[in-house]
C-alpha cells in the first residue's frame, strides 16, 4: 500500500515539521512494515508553470515528426513574450494548455534545462510529459494535456502535488484494513496519540423499496450488496488533477471519471467498488455460485471458463462480473466517443453502483483458481469492513454528483444477511502473562479501545471486536494488539535459564558422532526435503507389500507429486546426486542423516491443542498417539572416483564395498561391529546388495542394507552407472551399543600376526566363518581381517578360499610364539567345526 503523506494529512493533524521518515518510524513501531519512503520530486527546481500553445510549425526533413512551437507562459519568462520549444510529441495541437519547464529549471534525474539548439532551431526549454516528471503513468504516454480551466502562467509544480512524501506500507495478511488510507490513518492517529478524521462518518440514507433491484442467491458467499444509482452524468466530465495525482502517487492509473471515482474510494476507504453502466445491464443483479460451463470475458479482455465454486454478478443474461475479483467487459463504463454526424459527446450517462462485502475463502479461490489478481481481490481476500459498503457507496454517489454533473437516483438497496457483534471474553491481566510485562487493567482498555474495541468488564473483560478487524478472534490477538501498541521494543530481553548438569543426550551425541565421521570419510551431507512420492518408490521398484509403502500423506502438501513423508532416506540423496552430476560434478559421495516416517495403522486422529495454557499430559499423550513412527537414520549415495588419479597412482572408482565400509564406520561409532550378509533387498542389486546386521540381545538384528543399485533403478532415475548407496537404522545401532563408548585400552607389548587361509563351500558366508573363528581365537585376539578371496582350480569346483589376518596381543605381556600359534590353532579348528572348513596348504 502506498501511503501519501499529504494524504494521510487529511484524516490526521500531523504536526508540520514530521517527516516521511518520522512517520515511518512511528508506524514501524505500532508493527507495520514501512518498507520505504519515496520523495517524489526530490531535486526539483522551477521554473515549472502552465503554458498554452499559440502555434505549431511541422519541421520536415527528420527522421520522425519534429514540431516547433510557440507557447504563451505569461510572465513567468521575465518578458511576457512566448516561447519557442521544440517538441516531437504528437498529442496536443494549437489552443491547449500544457506544463512548460523553462531554461534554469532543475528536473528529478539533476536534468538540467537550458536553451539549446536543435532540428535547425532553438528551443527555450520543455513541454513536458507525465515521465519527465516523475509523475507515473496517465495512459497518454505523451505530453500532459491540462484542462483549459487553468490560468497560464500558473506554478505547475503545486498545481500538480509534484512534492510529496510516499509510504510503501508491506501490508500482512492479518492487516487487511491497512490496504486503505482509512486504516493507515488510524494505525497513524494511535502512534501519534492524535484524534481521527473517519472519512467513513457519512449520512447515508436507509434502504428503501425504489433502489436497484438485487437478488442474492448465496448469503453465505456475500452477506452484504449495496446498490446505488446516478444519472445523467456528463460523458465529457475528466477526472480532477488533485485525484488524478492522488491515485498516481498509490500506485494506480488514470482511466475514466468513474472509474477513477471507484478505485480513489477504494483506497480511501478500503472498500472495492464496481460501477455497470446501467443501460447495458438486463433487469435485476444477482449473486450466485457459477453453474460449470459459463463463459465470461472480464475487462482485461479474457475470456474465462468458469468454476462451480466462483462467485459471479449476473443480470437476466448471464455472469457480468467475478464478484469481488473483477467485472465483465459487456457492462463496462463506455469511454466518451464524438458522435461524426452530430458532433455530440456520447458515453455512460447512468450508472449503478455495487458495494458488496464478500467471503474471502470464496475470493482468494476464484481469484487464484483463474490466475487473476485484482486490488479488489486482494483486500477482499485479507478482510473487508463490511460496515463500510453503505459509506463507500454513498462517497461514491457524492463525488460522481459533485464531479461529472449527475443526479444520484432517490432508490437505496441494502441485502444483509444478520449477524451480530463478535464478542471476546479476556482476563484484564492476560496481555501481562503473554509478555510478562504488567500493564494494568486500565493500559489494556485503553490500547484496546484504540483499535476500535468497545470494553466492558473489570478482572473479567467483555471486548466487542470492530467490523473492520476479521483477524482478531481469540484473547491472544487482543494481547498481541496491547503488546505492539505499547511497543515490542520495551519487552524485556531475558534467556532461559537451563538445568545446570544437562548437555546432549547419548542419543544426539551418536547422531552428531555420525554426521563428523561420514564427513570426515569424505562424504558431503545433503539436506533434502522429507517429501516423496509413490512414483519414486515405483522407480526404486519398491514392492507394494514393503513396509517403505505405509506413508503418511500430508493434507496440505506442498506439491501434488510428493504429498507423502519419506520412508526413507535414498530417494532425496539420489535427487540431489543426479541434479549435481547433471552440473559437472562426476565424483559424488553425500550422506544425510534424518528421521523417515512409516505409518502403523494404529494412529490416532490428532486433536488440536489449546495455546491459552499449556496443555494437559493427557492432552500430550494424546497428540504424541497421533504421530506415525520416526526413526532416525544414516544414508549414504556415491558415484565416480572414490580415489582420484594422480602422479600417486591411477585411482579407483567408488564400488559397493565403499558403502558396506560406509556402514561400518557408521556402526564403530555406536561401538557395534557389523555382521554382512548378502542380501536381496530393493532397490539394490540383487548379486551386490548386503544386509548389516548388528547383535540385539544376542540375537542378529537387521540394522540397513548396502550396495549397487538396481540397473532398472539407475534407468528409472537417469543416475550414473554403478551408483552405489547405504542406510542404516542408527537407533537399532544404539540398542546393539553398550553404552556411552569407553576408550580403548593400548597395550605396550607387540603384536603377534598370524594369517589362515581356509577353503569353503561357495554357499558359506565369509561372516560365518569369520564369527568362528573370533569366537575360537578367544581373548587374545585383537582384530580379524578379510584380506583375500579366491576360486578357481586350486579350490575346487563350487569351492572358495577365505585368507585372514589375525592380529594377538596381551595386554600385560609378550605373546610366545607358542601362545600365537595355540590361539590361532584354536580358531581354525573352530572354524572346521562350525563351517566345515579346510585349512589350505
Amino acid at each position: 500500500m502506498r501511503v501519501p503523506l499529504s494524504w494521510l494529512r487529511e484524516y490526521v493533524d500531523l504536526p508540520a515539521t514530521e517527516t516521511g521518515r518520522d512517520v515511518q518510524a512511528k508506524l514501524i513501531d505500532v508493527g507495520l512494515e514501512v518498507e520505504t519512503v519515496e520523495r517524489l520530486g526530490e531535486g526539483l527546481k522551477g521554473p515549472l508553470v502552465v503554458g498554452q500553445v499559440l502555434t505549431i510549425e511541422e519541421l520536415e526533413g527528420f527522421k520522425k515528426p519534429i514540431r516547433f512551437c510557440t507557447v504563451d507562459v505569461g510572465d513567468a519568462n521575465g518578458t511576457g513574450e512566448p516561447q519557442e520549444i521544440v517538441c516531437g510529441a504528437r498529442n496536443f495541437a494549437v489552443g491547449d494548455k500544457v506544463v512548460v519547464v523553462l531554461p534554469g529549471a532543475v528536473l528529478p534525474g539533476d536534468f538540467k534545462i537550458a536553451a539549446r539548439k536543435t532540428y535547425g532551431k532553438k528551443s527555450h526549454g520543455m513541454i513536458c510529459s507525465g515521465d519527465e516528471l516523475g509523475m507515473g503513468d496517465d495512459g497518454t504516454h505523451g505530453i500532459i494535456v491540462l484542462p483549459p480551466e487553468y490560468e497560464v502562467g500558473t506554478d505547475a509544480i503545486e498545481l500538480l502535488e509534484l512534492v510529496d512524501e510516499v509510504l510503501d506500507i508491506a501490508v500482512t495478511p492479518d492487516r487487511g484494513y491497512c490496504l486503505s488510507m482509512r486504516g493507515v490513518a488510524r494505525e497513524t492517529a494511535t502512534a501519534y496519540g492524535l484524534p481521527l478524521r473517519d472519512p467513513a462518518l457519512l449520512d447515508v440514507p436507509p434502504p428503501n423499496a425504489a433502489g436497484y433491484p438485487v437478488q442474492v442467491a448465496d448469503p453465505i458467499g456475500c452477506d452484504r450488496f449495496t446498490a446505488r444509482t446516478v444519472t445523467g452524468l456528463e460523458p465529457g466530465a475528466r477526472t480532477p488533477l488533485w485525484m488524478q495525482r492522488r491515485l498516481q502517487k498509490a500506485g494506480m492509473r488514470p482511466i475514466s471519471l468513474a472509474v477513477d471515482i471507484t478505485n480513489y474510494v477504494m483506497l480511501e476507504l478500503g472498500q472495492p467498488l464496481h460501477a455497470y453502466d446501467r443501460t447495458m445491464v438486463d433487469g435485476p443483479i444477482g449473486v450466485r455460485r457459477a453453474t460449470p460451463g459459463e463463459k465470461l470475458t472480464t475487462l482485461d479482455g479474457t475470456k474465462r471458463a468458469l468454476d462451480a465454486g466462483d462467485l459471479v454478478i449476473t443480470d437476466n443474461r448471464g455472469p457480468i462480473g467475478l464478484a469481488g475479483v473483477m467485472g465483465g467487459a459487456n457492462t463496462e463504463i463506455a469511454a466518451p466517443v464524438t458522435d461524426p454526424e452530430t458532433g455530440e459527446l456520447r458515453g455512460t450517462t447512468d450508472v449503478v453502483i455495487e458495494a458488496a462485502h464478500f467471503d474471502a475463502i470464496a475470493i482468494a479461490r476464484t481469484a487464484r483458481r483463474h490466475k487473476l489478481s485484482s486490488e479488489a481481490a486482494k483486500r477482499f481476500e485479507r478482510g473487508v469492513d463490511p460496515e463500510a459498503a453503505s459509506a463507500a457507496a454513498q462517497r461514491t454517489v457524492d463525488l460522481l454528483v459533485l464531479l461529472a454533473g449527475g443526479t444520484a437516483g432517490e432508490g437505496v438497496t441494502e441485502v444483509v444477511s444478520p449477524r451480530g457483534p463478535r464478542t471476546i471474553t479476556i482476563p484484564a491481566n492476560h496481555p501481562d502473562k503473554v509478555a510478562g510485562v504488567t500493564y494494568g487493567r486500565e493500559t489494556v482498555v485503553r490500547r484496546l479501545q484504540q483499535v476500535g474495541c468497545d470494553v466492558y468488564g473489570q478482572d473479567e473483560l467483555v471486548v466487542t471486536v470492530p467490523s473492520w478487524r476479521p483477524d482478531l478472534s481469540d484473547p491472544n490477538d487482543l494481547a498481541e494488539e496491547v503488546i505492539r501498541l505499547e511497543g515490542y521494543e520495551n519487552l524485556p530481553s531475558t534467556l532461559p535459564k537451563p538445568p545446570a548438569g544437562r548437555g546432549l543426550t547419548e542419543r544426539q551425541r551418536l547422531h552428531r558422532r555420525v554426521g563428523r565421521v561420514l564427513a570426515g570419510a569424505g562424504y558431503v551431507e545433503a539436506l533434502n526435503y522429507p517429501f516423496t512420492g509413490s512414483h519414486v518408490l515405483d522407480q526404486l521398484g519398491i514392492e507394494p507389500d514393503d513396509p517403505r509403502r505405509s506413508a503418511v500423506t500430508l493434507v496440505n502438501p506442498l506439491s501434488d507429486e510428493e504429498p507423502d513423508l519419506r520412508t526413507t532416506l535414498i530417494p532425496g540423496l539420489l535427487g540431489a546426486l543426479r541434479r549435481n552430476y547433471g552440473r559437472g560434478s562426476h565424483d559424488l559421495a553425500l550422506f544425510e542423516t534424518g528421521p523417515v516416517f512409516r505409518a502403523t495403522g494404529d494412529e490416532k486422529a490428532a486433536s488440536r491443542l489449546v495455546v491459552d495454557r499449556r496443555p494437559t499430559d493427557d492432552e500430550i499423550a494424546s497428540l504424541d498417539a497421533s504421530l506415525p513412527q520416526q526413526p532416525r537414520r544414516a544414508a549414504v549415495v556415491l558415484t565416480g572416483a572414490r580415489e582420484q588419479a594422480g602422479w600417486w597412482g591411477e585411482g579407483r572408482p567408488a564400488i559397493w564395498a565403499d558403502a558396506i565400509e560406509a556402514g561400518r564406520v557408521v556402526a564403530r561409532e555406536a561401538g557395534v561391529e557389523l555382521i554382512v550378509r548378502q542380501d536381496q533387498h530393493a532397490p539394490f542389486h540383487p548379486g551386490r546388495c548386503a544386509a548389516l546386521l548388528a547383535l540385539v540381545d544376542g540375537e542378529e538384528v537387521l540394522v540397513g542394507n548396502a550396495g549397487e543399485l538396481h540397473p532398472r533403478v539407475i534407468k528409472a532415475m537417469a543416475l550414473p552407472e554403478r551408483t552405489c548407496a547405504m542406510e542404516i537404522d542408527l537407533d537399532r545401532l544404539e540398542r546393539a551399543g553398550a553404552g556411552a563408548l569407553k576408550a580403548p585400552t593400548i597395550s605396550s607389548f607387540p603384536v603377534a600376526t598370524q594369517d589362515v587361509a581356509l577353503i569353503v563351500d561357495g554357499g558359506v558366508p565369509a561372516a560365518d566363518v569369520e564369527a568362528a573363528l573370533r569366537d575360537g581365537a578367544g581373548e587374545l585376539l585383537e582384530s580379524l581381517r578379510l584380506f583375500d578371496v579366491f576360486t578357481g582350480e586350486q579350490t575346487g569346483a563350487g569351492k572358495k578360499s577365505l585368507a585372514y589376518a589375525l592380529r594377538f596381543r596381551a595386554p600385560d605381556r609378550t605373546l610366545t610364539a607358542e601362545e600365537a600359534t595355540a590361539a590361532r590353532d584354536a580358531a581354525v579348528a573352530a572354524a572346521v567345526e562350525r563351517t566345515g572348513a579346510v585349512l589350505r596348504g
